[in-house]
């Protein structure tokens, strides 16, 4: 009878949605209430564990106080007289094989989350979500512990699991905080190093055990778990970084960026399959970007990922930079080790999809939560991976708070957003049925245009110094554009199409490159269209499409005299630039995410050339504004002769603030002597650059280091100089006029 006493106001319903793991509050149940037990007001205390054949409360300096079992499936209470004031216990639970198990009780702690927390997240502008949901140290009326937090909307109910509790998802049901979706609880007595995961039964009955979507680490592959991480203990060093870059205009800076996969780009000298971790490429690979000249790395995506072979984009952990080479600190110390030696860092960001692994975001609930429920608008059946819903508010949340999370929390600069053409486009990657159109008919993603608007809003907004950059194959109007003014919002895009013009006419032989001559030259036709970035990037030198270097026609000679023509030409063209790793060794091989670069080829003398002519292009766009500071505008180029197809040679101009460069670039194998081009000014111009030089393992015809202007006019200017123009060479003229 004393059971049923202490049971009175609640329904035999909700008893049996507690015990069956359905309730949605076990708050209102379970922990500390005011309570009226024969006429006596005081507190009640309830607790739940299934196993347990007994339970007391455990007060500081008292002694136990047995518990009365008021209900066979393991609901255990105890009343205090005249208590009025709430006050810290602890449970302890005895099985029947005699163990006990004891522990703070979490249901007498109020919400971690408040309403304008569940409103901003509601209307999905909650662009510091990442501090509310996922898993948080904390201290809640003095108690040490983790408060958990996960949007689960058509949930039954959710727990938390973890080695803290045997995995066992009926001991720490969480709950609803109202028509919001999200479940939450705090546990005292957990700290770093957790392992947990959501255990949530869905509007069917099943029971899906989760990792976490806002989870800070994650274990190493095949282990899936989220791991609790205490993100504020690292001590950066970077704070001059952040203030000077907070007042670049990097549209008129330099940027030479060095695209990394961290998996492939060194391996341990000991263990040829032992990754570096992040504090030893910390070291090695800084070092080696700035003996090259770059100004940024870009990653290939750090967050964590099941599958090596899709090199990190299919990602399963968002918020989790990948276990592979070490914690989150040493990722942050990587990127403090990269601003402290004026190395910005880029990384791959992968909001366009996920992959389909059942412990992830599929299905997350029971139902069609991040993805959408029809598989013409939810699915990349290419790439086996399934596509965000951006029109919901609470996912369009979840991937702004991501973006906006690895530029706080990480101090990242930049972000390269992958595959931006498959989320403007409803019909990308489909045939005819196979997708649906918009409101008005077309095959426009209304809903992910408007998710880059308030994107690059909210990260231009919240932090001016950082930049995003999209890539982006189609002719879609506008990426670079303000949003405000109608386009996207991106700082930059990467020209797509000036890599693959480029790359077809370097490919052909010099006898068939005239009748492709305006592959080369058609990029100025559009160069101001957008911000672009020049990218040689890691998909082009995978899958049997061959390195760079094996890409040139020609013997071995004219492979190597073809590429540094062919990077010369690209580091003198308008646009930032972008390499992938390992075309500074002119590797033979293409990229295996699976093998180190074959750094033995530092030891082949013809690579060492080529490295000495890498090294010098580097610092040589560093040197000379005209290469960067009007990159944006028209006024910073100008063709000299664009239409010489015969010859096979180009020449232009690049104009800076107070200089200029004139660039001479002979694409065949023919010498040509005495040829005659025009220039902007009188006087002397030195050569700059001759990537023929026999330093770089070139034939080393040149026009002894100087040659003067001839008041002879040419191509519209007053004055020309006369040439000998090396084979398969670029020469960079330099006015002596004024200094650089």
């Amino acid at each position: 009878m004393e059971e049923r006493l202490l049971l009175q106001g609640i329904s035999s319903e909700k008893i049996r949605k507690l015990v069956n793991f359905e309730h949605p509050d076990p708050h209102s149940i379970l922990g500390l209430h005011p309570y009226v037990l024969k006429d006596k007001k005081g507190l009640l205390v309830r607790a739940f564990h299934p196993d347990a054949v007994s339970a007391e409360v455990i007060l500081k300096g008292s002694n136990p106080c047995v518990m009365e079992k008021c209900h066979p499936g393991g609901l255990f209470a105890f009343f205090f007289p005249r208590r009025r004031r709430t006050f810290s216990y602890r449970i302890r639970f005895t099985f029947a094989n005699g163990n006990q198990w004891e522990s703070d009780a979490p249901y007498r702690f109020l919400p971690t989350l408040g309403d304008i927390d569940l409103h901003l997240a509601g209307e999905g502008t909650h662009h510091r979500l990442y501090d509310k949901l996922g898993a948080h140290l904390r201290s809640v009326d003095g108690v040490s512990g983790v408060s958990f937090a996960v949007w689960a909307p058509s949930a039954k109910c959710v727990s938390v699991i973890g080695d803290f509790n045997g995995w066992d998802g009926r001991l720490l049901p969480m709950r609803a905080m109202g028509a919001s979706g999200i479940w939450e609880l705090f546990v005292p007595g957990l700290g770093t190093g957790t392992l947990y995961k959501y255990e949530i039964k869905t509007a069917a009955g099943k029971l899906r055990t989760k990792t976490d979507p806002f989870a800070f680490a994650m274990e190493l592959r095949p282990g899936t778990a989220s791991i609790v991480y205490d993100l504020e203990a690292y001590e950066w060093h970077d704070s001059q970084w952040i203030t000077d870059r907070d007042k670049q205009n990097l549209r008129e800076e330099p940027m030479a960026i060095y695209e990394v996969h961290l998996g492939s780009w060194m391996r341990s000298n000991k263990d040829s399959t032992k990754w570096l971790t992040y504090r030893e490429l910390a070291e090695k690979l800084v070092k080696h970007v700035k003996d090259f000249g770059f100004t940024h790395i870009e990653l290939m995506p750090v967050a964590e990922h099941p599958l090596d072979a899709s090199w990190g984009y299919q990602v399963t952990g968002y918020f989790a930079p990948t276990s592979r080479f070490g914690t989150p600190d040493d990722f942050k110390y990587f990127v403090d080790t990269c601003h402290q030696h004026g190395i910005g860092v880029i990384i791959d960001w992968v909001p366009a999809h996920f992959p389909k692994d059942d412990w992830s975001l599929r299905l997350f609930d029971g139902t069609a939560l991040y993805e959408h429920q029809d598989p013409r608008e939810g699915e990349h059946a290419e790439w086996g991976t399934l596509v965000f819903n951006f029109g919901r508010h609470e996912v369009r949340n979840f991937l702004i708070a991501n973006a906006l999370f690895w530029l706080d929390k990480y101090h990242i600069d930049g972000l390269r957003v992958d595959a931006v053409a498959s989320m403007l486009y409803l019909d990308y990657g489909r045939k005819e049925g196979e997708w649906i159109p918009n409101r008005y008919g077309g095959n426009e993603n209304l809903a992910g245009v408007d998710f880059f608007k308030k994107l690059n809003e909210a990260l231009y907004g919240l932090f001016p110094g950082c930049f995003t950059v999209a890539e982006e194959s189609t002719a879609w109007s506008g990426v670079t554009s303000p949003a405000y003014l109608g386009g996207l919002g991106f700082g930059f895009k990467w020209d797509m199409g000036w890599m693959h013009d480029t790359l077809l006419y370097f490919n052909k032989d010099s006898v068939h490159r005239k009748y492709h001559h305006n592959d080369l030259t058609f990029s100025m036709m559009y160069a101001y269209s957008e911000n672009f970035i020049l990218p040689f990037s890691h998909d082009e030198v995978v899958y049997g499409k061959g390195s760079l270097l094996r890409k040139m026609p020609g013997d071995e000679w004219q492979r190597f005299a073809n590429l540094r023509l062919l990077l010369t030409y690209m580091y003198t063209h308008p646009g930032k630039k972008l390499l992938f790793m390992g075309a500074e060794l002119a590797s033979w091989d293409e990229w295996h995410h699976d093998n180190s670069l074959d750094w033995g080829l530092a030891l082949d003398p013809k690579r060492q050339n080529f490295q000495r002519f890498m090294r010098d292009l580097g610092r040589f766009y560093l040197e000379h504004p005209p290469l960067w500071e009007l990159d944006p505008y028209p006024k910073g180029f100008s063709w000299i002769d664009c239409n010489d197809t015969d010859t096979g040679v180009i020449s232009y101009v690049r104009f800076g603030k107070k200089n200029h460069l004139v660039c001479v670039l002979n694409l065949t194998p023919v010498v040509r002597n005495g040829y005659r081009i025009g220039v902007p000014e009188k006087g002397a111009y030195a050569e700059a650059m001759n990537t023929d030089s026999t330093y770089y393992g070139g034939s080393n015809v040149g026009n002894g280091g100087l040659t003067k202007a001839e008041e002879i006019p040419f191509h519209g200017f007053k004055q020309s100089v006369c040439l000998n123009l090396p084979p398969l060479a670029c020469l960079v003229l330099k006015s002596q006029n004024v200094c650089p």
